[in-house]
């Protein structure tokens, strides 16, 4: 199924599809630190950060959030990457 989809690396070897992201952005925030909860709650949070401190928050067009642990820049680059 994702053999046709275009994966972005968001850190230790785990892959969201490019195709399904719809923001990137720093978890430092309150009003981000509320949506993480509010996911947690719905059960649509995932946590890709293998125990290290949350940079990054994606937000996917199915409504999950996902922590990664890598620099929203950097997956912005990645993103960048796979869009040329």
């Amino acid at each position: 199924m994702l053999s046709n989809k275009r994966l972005v690396n968001i850190g230790f070897n785990n892959v969201v599809v490019f195709d399904r992201i719809i923001a990137v952005v720093s978890a430092d925030a309150a009003p981000v630190k509320r949506l993480k909860e509010e996911a947690r709650h719905r059960n649509k949070l995932i946590d890709a950060t293998s125990g290290r401190r949350t940079r990054a928050v994606i937000i996917t067009d199915s409504e999950h959030v996902i922590l990664s642990s890598i620099q929203p820049e950097t997956v912005a680059q990645r993103i960048e990457d796979k869009h040329e």
